[in-house]
């Protein structure tokens, strides 16, 4: 089997933490060839999906071997592991790969809903598992809801690793100068939400496989801080699921394994759903390590199930 990495510069990955690299560990471990690229190497000839490529040895991090001209036919799966933002040029490869697709290959996570689930916006079709949320550009829209909830959270909506979200309460001041700077002078829409107090206890980070959960970590936020992203120094901590978050998997399962959403991260605050993370969903060093669990050799081998099912079906 062969396996392609479309991701950020392979050198500037810390192994340790990233959660490509334990995928293409345990590619590697399943007797998986692995090979990796970037966005900016994917290339369309004469309606054919190409790429220039490195095949990789992981384990010891990390060996490289030349750059090679190849068709992406010859690969059985092609991860887009690219980081956020999804920009202008993100759209542009997950158009390129959808070419490898309609030629067979199986690409994770599907292209056109990497374009249609934006991070913020895809969970608002279980708005029934959410805190109150609006989405709006209109600076008395958002003024008017968020003094009837009393105190919020704001989040641009192409944000990542809670950069960028903001507090505010009934008893500060500003908000309206805040709206029109968030919102680019009402050029640009934001989510606002009602704060969950829960948060002190920990964002949840839920890790779903083919729309099955396989592990979860608990975010706690440092101190002075209600963002809970590792990123931003929030602390990791085993977790187990409620039989609530379990209920929130149970529902979007369906939907995401129809999606071609193979490898998602969901954020649960107090048994709210928060966000449906989709480009490159982080975790798997922390579930690993702090629960002993071999997550990324088991999302390998669901793929490997996958792939198994894709071959029958083509063959019948």
């Amino acid at each position: 089997m062969r396996q392609l990495f479309v991701l950020d510069p392979i050198e500037l990955i810390d192994p340790a933490k990233d959660s490509t690299a334990a995928l293409m560990q345990a590619a590697k471990r399943a007797f998986s060839e692995v090979w990796a690229c970037t966005p900016t190497d994917l290339i369309a000839k004469n309606g054919r999906a190409w790429a220039n490529v490195r095949i990789v040895n992981p384990e010891p991090w990390i060996t490289l071997g030349e750059n090679t001209n190849c068709s992406l036919e010859i690969f059985d799966c092609i991860w887009m592991r690219k980081d956020p933002p999804v920009d202008e040029a993100y759209l542009y490869a997950t158009h390129l790969l959808e070419i490898a697709e309609r030629e067979g290959v199986l690409i994770v996570n599907k292209p056109s809903s990497l374009r249609a689930w934006n991070e913020k916006l895809g969970a608002l079709q279980f708005d029934s598992l959410m805190a109150p949320t609006l989405v709006a550009s209109c600076i008395t829209t958002l003024s008017d809801f968020a003094s009837e909830q009393k105190e919020v959270v704001i989040k641009p909506l192409g944000g990542k690793g809670g950069q960028g979200v903001i507090r505010w309460a009934s008893n500060h001041s500003g908000l309206q100068a805040l709206l029109e700077l968030v919102t680019q002078q009402e050029s640009l829409p934001v989510m606002i939400q009602r704060f969950l107090p829960e948060v002190k206890e920990g964002d949840k980070r839920i890790l779903l496989v083919n729309g099955e959960p396989l592990g979860a970590i608990n975010r706690r936020p440092k101190q002075g801080d209600f963002r809970s992203n590792l990123a931003l120094g929030g602390t990791p901590e085993s977790t187990k699921l409620t039989i609530r978050e379990n209920e929130i998997c149970q529902e979007l399962s369906p939907i995401l394994r129809k999606e071609g959403l193979f490898f998602v991260g969901i954020d649960v605050i107090g048994g709210m759903l928060s966000e449906i993370n989709v480009t490159s969903p982080t975790g798997i060093r922390e579930v690993e390590k702090l629960l002993g669990l071999p997550i990324s050799d088991q999302v390998i081998a669901v793929l490997g199930e996958e792939l198994n099912k894709d071959s029958d079906r083509k063959s019948n």
